[in-house]
């Protein structure tokens, strides 16, 4: 029996998309590629990276930290997106409760997006054991999606900050092994997809084995293209808010 397709997530309204993930280079491993087609269509991305993973490299983070933010924000050049924004929360110990939900749920409330992108948080992902932050950084942005669409809580956001309360109409995980849409990209946006994790150059330096992103992503999005029924494609477990 064929499989059926994955329906096309749709871009009809969609004005505004908000990515949360911890740590620079969590979107360019084939996410960055739908944020391609995003900003290509006229549709404002923001990222929001919980970290500046300065924990991830050898060197001292208060060296690391400056460095991974310039990478990123050539990543982010690549894919048409020019709002940057951190929350300075401690890489490799980040903490999941209501300072961290309170943050993001700020973010959501000042960006006001359509739809709001984290990555896979399962345990087991990517082939193994998932890192902490990720962990973390997934729930953590579900639960601020929820929150910034209450009025009634972290009500500081409104009565002190002026932010009304949010809701974003759908709430998208990359990287899920069971994924329900698929966001389908051309051959510039894989091109860019490519570009965006390259720009990490000191950081992939000092990952042991790892293979150049041209060896690897254009895969990543071809096997999504197969569940989509088109060449490339990211593919992304969905729920509405």
């Amino acid at each position: 029996m064929t499989p059926s397709l994955l329906p096309p997530l749709p871009d009809e309204g969609v004005e505004r998309v908000l990515c949360i993930v911890a740590h620079p280079d969590d979107m360019d491993y084939g996410a960055s590629a739908a944020v391609a087609a995003w900003t290509a269509a006229g549709i404002e991305v923001s990222y929001l990276l919980l970290t500046r993973g300065e924990a991830g490299m050898a060197e001292d983070p208060a060296t690391v930290g400056p460095l991974r933010e310039t990478e990123q924000r050539r990543a982010c050049a690549r894919v048409g997106v020019s709002d940057l924004r951190y929350l300075d929360h401690p890489d490799g110990m980040l903490e999941g409760g209501l300072a961290l939900r309170r943050d993001i749920a700020r973010v959501v409330r000042q960006v006001r997006p359509d739809l709001i992108l984290t990555a896979n948080f399962e345990v087991e992902a990517y082939g193994g054991l998932n890192q902490a932050d990720h962990r973390v950084a997934g729930l953590a942005a579900i639960d601020a999606a929820r929150d910034a669409a209450n009025p009634w809580v972290f009500r500081e956001l409104r009565e002190s900050e002026g932010l009304e309360p949010w809701k974003a109409s759908q709430l998208m995980i990359a990287g899920h092994p069971s994924p329900t849409h698929a966001k389908s990209v051309d051959e510039e946006q894989v091109q860019a997809a490519v570009d965006s994790l390259h720009a990490h150059e000191a950081y992939l330096a000092h990952v042991t084995d790892h293979p150049r992103p041209e060896e690897f992503i254009p895969d990543i999005l071809r096997s999504g293209g197969e569940a989509a029924g088109s060449a490339h494609a990211v593919v992304l477990r969905v729920f509405g808010l």
